[in-house]
């Protein structure tokens, strides 16, 4: 319950996190990042126009960065505690945008890699699965503070004939049932193929509608984008307002 004076500031109050949105069509089910229902509690979105899939994915996102500065900046004026984007391949503008905006950004899950390493025994390594492995290159894991020193494995979805395709070309239709099976094809390969990693981070914001079955598959912990964001919603909680006068 609210008492006292309480201030304001801002034209609508309750969202920890904000999410810089792809300019996309492609379904989203519950868990897909891009489905409100996916979180328990309100998440603000901004849909940046002209950041369609392929050109993040797998041109580099190129002459995309002032959107997503402009972008994240308008969720920091509408009062969201934290920023973070619906792509893990925006992490090359983690730098850029964090400094862009003085509340917290977290561009991609693959910002987990580095404490996930250091959760594990010595002599494991952290696998990755990706939209698309031949894409997710070295400026992408410095953005994301992955260095030389931490043991990855990475697998693509770009093998597949569903899930990759459908997000990248940006359909309107996607068989969810073969997604799932590609999902815990990849990750089966990934693990038998490095018996030595010991945790999986899903790159992908729209993966984590399968972090269960791959779960299920490996035995691992697996650990994506909704994780991140539950996070930072906990560490904001009780700042989202009206606060105190």
């Amino acid at each position: 319950m609210t008492s006292g004076r309480v201030g304001g500031g801002f034209n609508q109050y309750g969202f920890t996190v904000g999410i810089l949105m792809l300019d996309t069509r492609f379904p989203r089910i519950p868990g897909d990042m891009g489905n409100a229902t996916t979180f328990p509690f309100p998440v603000r979105y901004h849909r940046v126009q002209g950041a369609n899939p392929d050109l993040v994915v797998r041109r580099g996102a190129e002459g995309l960065l002032p959107a997503f500065v402009d972008g994240a900046r308008q969720l920091e004026r509408e009062g969201v505690g934290a920023v973070t984007t619906n792509c893990g391949f925006l992490v090359k503008f983690q730098r850029e945008l964090a400094a862009a905006v003085t509340v917290p950004v977290f561009t991609s899950s693959l910002l987990l890699v580095p404490l996930v390493h250091q959760m594990l025994p010595r002599g494991r390594r952290v696998g990755i699965m990706t939209v698309s492995a031949a894409t997710l290159g070295p400026e992408h894991l410095e953005g994301a503070g992955i260095g030389s020193d931490i043991p990855i494995a990475v697998a693509g979805m770009e093998t597949e004939k569903e899930f990759t395709r459908v997000l990248l070309g940006d359909e309107l239709e996607l068989d969810v049932d073969l997604a799932r099976e590609e999902h815990v094809r990849v990750a089966r390969r990934l693990v038998g193929e490095h018996p030595d990693i010991g945790a999986l981070v899903l790159e992908c914001t729209n993966m984590p509608p399968y972090t269960a079955d791959i779960q299920r598959e490996t035995g691992l912990p697996v650990f994506d984008i909704v994780s991140l964001v539950t996070l930072a919603h906990r560490a904001l909680a009780t700042t989202i307002g009206p606060r105190p006068a």
